[in-house]
């Protein structure tokens, strides 16, 4: 036998999903700032960068304010009078 078919869909019903807890907002630990590092640089390698500065170095830094380019200046121009 040849049964009829139906193009109707019976759609059920879902039950709505609920959770069996309300969440609570958590509260979260503020972030802590990254550690920042530092570097020494001691003065005899102060020196020996100072002494290796061209003098178109030594310029820029002294027009900038540099106070010991400007010094370094001072000292090349009386050394060469």
């Amino acid at each position: 036998m040849v049964s009829p078919l139906s193009s109707a869909t019976h759609i059920q019903p879902q039950a709505a999903v609920r959770p069996s807890q309300t969440r609570q907002p958590t509260s979260t630990p503020a972030p802590r700032a990254a550690p920042q590092d530092t570097v020494q640089i001691s003065n005899v390698a102060k020196i020996l960068q100072e002494a290796s500065e061209t003098q178109a170095q030594t310029a820029r830094e002294a027009a900038t304010g540099d106070l010991q380019a400007t010094a370094r200046l001072a000292r090349e121009a009386a050394s060469t009078k």
